[in-house]
C-alpha cells in the first residue's frame, strides 16, 4: 500500500480554473493518482466551479478535502492585520495556518501556488529529503530585490541581502517540526514590531519564521517566471510569477510564455475560454460599477 500525497492550494473564486490546472497538471504527471489527496483552503466559491473543481475526482480518481476560509474565526482574526492588494488577496496566508487547517494525522505536505504547471511525478517532491528541516523550497531568482526592496536599502534590520531566501509558491513541508514552531505566535512577534507595512506578503513572514529552518531544493521544482527558453532546461514546475501569464489568450500564439499551449490543454478548451470569459467580465465590472 502506497502513502496518500498530500497537496494544497489557496485560492479565491476568481482563481478557481488555475487552482483546476495545477490539480490536472500533478494528476497528469503521475501514476499514482489514487494516492493525491488535494487539501483546498478556499474562500467561498459558486456552485459551478466547485463542480468544475471536483472534475479532478471524476476524471482521475483523486481525492479533494474542501477546507472553507470564509467565516473561519481564526482565519479572520489571523489576516486582519495583514497587508493585502487586489493581486495578493488574504487567501494567500493561509498557508501560514496549514498546522491549525490540516487534519493532526498529516505528516508531510506540499503546498503548491496556482500560477503553476506540474511536468513531473509529484511523489518526488512530496518525498524529498529535507535534511531534517521542517521545510524546503527554491531560492528566489530576485531574492536581494525582494529582500532589500527600494535601492536594496529599504529593509536594512529586517533581512541580510546576502542571506538565502525562498520563494514561497513552492513549498515542502514536514508538518510535525512545523508545529513544534508557533508560527502564529512568531507572525504576532514580527506584527509587534511595526514591520508588516514594510514585509513582501506572506513570503516575507514564512523567510523570517522559518530562517536558517528551510532546505534549498532544486530550482526546476519551481522555475520562476517561466518563459519559452525554460522549455528546454527540463523544468519540473513552472512559475508564472512575470506579467506572461499562459492563461492569456495570446501567449500560445506570441509564445510568451513557456507552455502555454500545454497548459490551455491541460486546463481543458472549455474551462480556459470561460475562465478568459470570466476575466474579461470582471474586468469591465471594475471599470463601469452599473454592470455589477
Amino acid at each position: 500500500m502506497t502513502s496518500p500525497l498530500h497537496i494544497v492550494l489557496a485560492f479565491d473564486d476568481n482563481f478557481w480554473a488555475p487552482a483546476f490546472a495545477v490539480m490536472r497538471s500533478i494528476c497528469l504527471s503521475t501514476h499514482r493518482r489514487g494516492d493525491l489527496c488535494f487539501h483546498l483552503f478556499h474562500m467561498k466559491l459558486s456552485d459551478a466551479h466547485v463542480d468544475d473543481l471536483k472534475g479532478i475526482e471524476r476524471e482521475f480518481g483523486a481525492t479533494i478535502a474542501w477546507h472553507p476560509l470564509e467565516g473561519s474565526d481564526l482565519f479572520d482574526f489571523f489576516v486582519a492585520g495583514m497587508p493585502a492588494s487586489a493581486q495578493w488577496p488574504k487567501v494567500v496566508y493561509a498557508r501560514l495556518l496549514l498546522a491549525d487547517l490540516l487534519p493532526a494525522d498529516i505528516e508531510r505536505v506540499v503546498y503548491l501556488d496556482c500560477d503553476m504547471l506540474v511536468r513531473a511525478p509529484i511523489e518526488r517532491l512530496v518525498e524529498a529529503d529535507l535534511g531534517g528541516l521542517p521545510l524546503g523550497a527554491v531560492q528566489d531568482s530576485l531574492h536581494p530585490f525582494i529582500m532589500g526592496r527600494k535601492d536594496m536599502r529599504q529593509n536594512v534590520g529586517i533581512f541580510d541581502t546576502a542571506d538565502p531566501y525562498f520563494n514561497s509558491g513552492m513549498l515542502v513541508v514536514d508538518l510535525k517540526q512545523w508545529r513544534e514552531i508557533d508560527v502564529k505566535s512568531e507572525v504576532a512577534v514580527i506584527a509587534g514590531k511595526g514591520w508588516m507595512d514594510r514585509l513582501y506578503y506572506d513570503q516575507d513572514v514564512l523567510n523570517l519564521v522559518f530562517r536558517n529552518l528551510w532546505q534549498k531544493l532544486d530550482w526546476r521544482w519551481n522555475t520562476m517566471d517561466a518563459n519559452p527558453a525554460h522549455e528546454a532546461l527540463d523544468p519540473y514546475i513552472l512559475h508564472f510569477t512575470g506579467r506572461n501569464r499562459p492563461w492569456a489568450l495570446w501567449a500560445g500564439i506570441l509564445r510568451t510564455t513557456a507552455y502555454a499551449r500545454w497548459y490551455r490543454h491541460v486546463m481543458t478548451n472549455d474551462l480556459f475560454y470561460r475562465f478568459a470569459q470570466h476575466r474579461w467580465t470582471r474586468w469591465w465590472k471594475k471599470r463601469l460599477p452599473f454592470l455589477r
